[in-house]
Order: structure tokens, then C-alpha cells, then sequence
């Protein structure tokens, strides 16, 4: 009689059986794919917001209006007739500039009927030039509050940048 080596063919399937249910029930814990996925949009919502505050910046030192403080009411001509409010030169943080500046279907969040893929928030103040954009349909804290957003800051002084904050965990997206 032969000696028997290696397992039999039951064995074989129910260990696999078994290492799929595993990897069926576990990798969802560890692939977040919505998050990551939510987490490049805003990483390229980012750089769309930073170029086109670069050639705004630039179109308003050519029109000589890069030193206007916030108040000012300043605005700068983008091109086709569509001017948008700066604050030293950058973008002021509105719905109506980053939608003329960047061409980004983003809606106020009074629009909630709305099928824009972004949302926008402003400061209830507009001399503190804040504004949280997120996508559509991302994870809310029990305050109703954004867990997965851009929040831009304006240029609060002459010679100072626009502050852009990114949520760069995918567990909060």
C-alpha cells in the first residue's frame, strides 16, 4: 500500500471556502475605495482652486489691483466679461467666483434641490473670507457638519496667500 502525501481534494475546498468567506468579510475594513476616491476629488478641487487663484493673481498685478484689501469691493476681469471679487489679488471665498473662476459645478448650500456634484458654504461674515467646498453625498458629523472637505481661506494681508485645507484621511470621506 501507498503512503499518502499532500491533502485530499475536500480538504483543499474547504480551506479555500474558508479563506474566502475571510477575505469577503475583511476587506472592506481595510479598502476604502469611496474614500480614497472622495479624497483625490478634493485633491484636484485643490489644485483647480490654486491655479486659477495664480492667474487671477496674475490678471489683477497686470490691472495694477493686487494691493486691494478685502473691503475694497475690488474685482478683476477673468475674460468673456466675467469678473470676480479678490482680496489682495486672490479669489474672495464665494460660490459665484469659483464657479467663474474654475468653472466647477458647485451649488450655495441654500440650493439643496439641486444636482450640482459640489457643495459650497460661506462665512455668514464675509470679512472672515471662508468658504468649505465638499462633494455631494459625503459623510455628515451629527452636527450635519462636512467630515470630507476643502476649506479655503482668503489672503488676509498684503503680501499673504490664501489658506486651502484638505481632509486627507479616506476614513472621513
Amino acid at each position: 500500500m501507498q503512503k499518502q502525501h499532500g491533502f485530499t481534494l475536500i480538504e483543499l475546498v474547504v480551506v479555500i471556502i474558508i479563506l474566502g468567506i475571510l477575505a469577503v468579510t475583511a476587506a472592506p475594513k481595510f479598502i476604502n475605495l469611496q474614500g480614497d476616491a472622495r479624497v483625490s476629488a478634493l485633491a484636484g478641487v485643490k489644485a483647480a482652486l490654486q491655479g486659477a487663484n495664480s492667474l487671477v493673481y496674475s490678471k489683477a498685478a497686470i490691472a495694477g489691483k493686487e494691493k486691494a484689501a478685502n473691503g475694497d469691493g475690488v474685482s478683476v476681469d477673468i475674460g468673456a466679461a466675467q469678473e470676480v471679487g479678490i482680496a489682495f489679488g486672490y479669489l474672495k471665498a464665494t460660490a459665484l467666483n469659483f464657479r467663474l473662476a474654475m468653472d466647477l459645478d458647485v451649488a450655495d448650500v441654500s440650493f439643496v434641490d439641486s444636482k450640482s456634484e459640489w457643495v459650497i458654504t460661506q462665512s455668514i461674515n464675509p470679512a472672515e473670507g471662508l468658504a468649505r467646498i465638499w462633494q455631494r453625498g459625503s459623510p455628515l458629523d451629527s452636527t450635519g457638519f462636512p467630515t470630507c472637505s476643502l476649506l479655503y481661506t482668503e489672503a488676509k494681508t498684503l503680501g499673504g496667500l490664501p489658506k486651502y485645507e484638505v481632509t486627507t484621511d479616506p476614513s472621513k470621506c
